[in-house]
C-alpha cells in the first residue's frame, strides 16, 4: 500500500462492534460477527492502516471492544512505538453484542463515569493513551459546569494525558467555543477537539479553526457522514450529489472527495477513516493524494444542509 500523509487517522467505531449506523454492513461483515471474528478484522485494519501511514487510532469506551482490539494488537507488535491513540469516555456500551438490542450505548457524564471509564481504558491502553476526550459533549452536558470533574480531568492533564471533548448536534460551534474556555486553576482546560465536520455539516468549522489557531488539536469524524458520502449509498442530498459529480471529474470514489474536502482545512489535525474493509481503507487513504482547491470545496459546502436537518437525519440512521 502507498504511503499517505499521516493526518488521515483510523477509527474503530465500526470496528470494534456487532452493530452500528454505517451502510453495507452486512456485505463488509458478512454473517459472522462474533468478537473474534471481530478481534481478527481490526487486527488487519490497524496492521494495512500503518502500512499505509497512519499514526493516529480512535477509540472509545463505548465501540464495544475496540480499546480491547486495539491494545492486543498494539501487544502483537512492541516495536511499533509511534502510533498515537485518543480513546473517550462518557458512552457505555450495553448492547451485549447483539444486532437487535433496544440500546446499544447510554451517555453518562458524571465524575463517577469518569473515574471508572478511565481506569478500564488505563487498564487496557497504558501509557499509549495518549488523548482521553469526553465522547459528544453538547449543551446540556452536566460536563460544563461540574467543578469536581473539571478538577479531575486537570489531574489526568497533569500526568501528561491530552484532555479533550468530542461533539454531537447542531450547535458544535457554540460547544466548542463553551468548552475551550473553561479553566481550572487558571489554566484553559482542554486541549483537543474532535467534531464532525463533512460536505453536509461544515458548521462547526469557523470553531474549530478558531480552536486550532489557538493551539489546540483538532480532529475530524465523520468525514463521510456515517456513509452518507460512501460509495455504498446513493444520498440525493444536493451537496452529496456534487460530491459524487466532483468525483467523477477527478476519476475518483466519492469518499474521496469527502475525505480530501476535510484534508484541505488548514485546522485539521487529523481526519478519521472509520473502514472496516481493507478495500475501502485503501479507497480512504488514497485520498491523501487529492488536493481540492477552495473552489472545489466551497461549491460544495455551499450547498450543505441545515445542521438542524443534518442531525436530524443522522438521529434516524438504524443500527445494523
Amino acid at each position: 500500500m502507498t504511503r499517505v500523509p499521516s493526518r488521515i487517522g483510523i477509527g474503530l467505531a465500526a470496528a470494534g462492534r456487532p452493530a452500528y449506523i454505517t451502510p453495507s454492513r452486512a456485505t463488509d461483515l458478512g454473517g459472522g460477527r462474533d468478537v473474534e471474528q471481530l478481534r481478527s478484522l481490526t487486527h488487519d485494519l490497524l496492521e494495512a492502516a500503518y502500512a499505509g501511514g497512519v499514526r493516529y487510532v480512535d477509540v472509545a469506551r463505548s465501540y464495544g471492544r475496540a480499546e480491547e482490539f486495539l491494545a492486543g494488537w498494539l501487544r502483537s507488535c512492541p516495536e511499533i512505538e509511534d502510533v498515537v491513540v485518543g480513546s473517550k469516555w462518557g458512552y457505555r456500551y450495553v448492547g451485549g453484542w447483539e444486532m437487535e438490542a433496544d440500546t446499544h450505548e447510554v451517555k453518562d457524564h458524571s465524575l463517577s463515569a469518569f473515574s471508572e471509564q478511565y481506569q478500564l481504558s488505563r487498564e487496557l491502553l497504558g501509557d499509549r493513551l495518549s488523548i482521553y476526550h469526553i465522547h459528544s459533549l453538547t449543551p446540556d452536558s452536566p460536563a460544563l459546569g461540574d467543578r469536581a470533574l473539571l478538577r479531575a480531568l486537570s489531574t489526568l492533564r497533569a500526568s501528561g494525558c491530552r484532555v479533550g471533548f468530542s461533539t454531537s448536534g447542531p450547535r458544535q460551534g457554540e460547544v466548542i467555543r463553551r468548552a475551550l474556555e473553561l479553566e481550572v486553576d487558571g489554566r484553559t482546560l482542554f486541549t483537543s477537539v474532535q467534531a464532525t465536520w463533512n460536505v453536509l455539516e461544515p458548521s462547526a468549522g469557523p470553531a474549530l479553526a478558531e480552536a486550532a489557531g489557538n493551539g489546540v488539536t483538532v480532529i475530524v469524524k465523520e468525514a463521510l457522514a456515517n456513509g452518507r458520502l460512501s460509495p455504498a449509498e446513493t444520498d440525493l442530498a444536493p451537496a452529496a450529489m456534487a460530491a459524487r459529480a466532483l468525483a467523477g471529474t477527478h476519476g475518483v470514489s466519492v469518499d474521496q472527495v469527502a475525505i480530501a474536502a476535510v484534508l484541505a482545512q488548514p485546522w485539521a489535525w487529523r481526519v478519521l477513516s472509520g473502514a472496516v474493509t481493507k478495500q475501502q481503507l485503501t479507497a480512504n487513504l488514497a485520498a491523501g493524494a487529492l488536493q481540492l482547491n477552495p473552489l472545489e470545496v466551497g461549491r460544495l459546502t455551499a450547498l450543505a444542509q441545515s445542521p438542524e436537518e443534518y442531525w436530524a437525519q443522522r438521529s434516524d440512521r438504524a443500527w445494523r
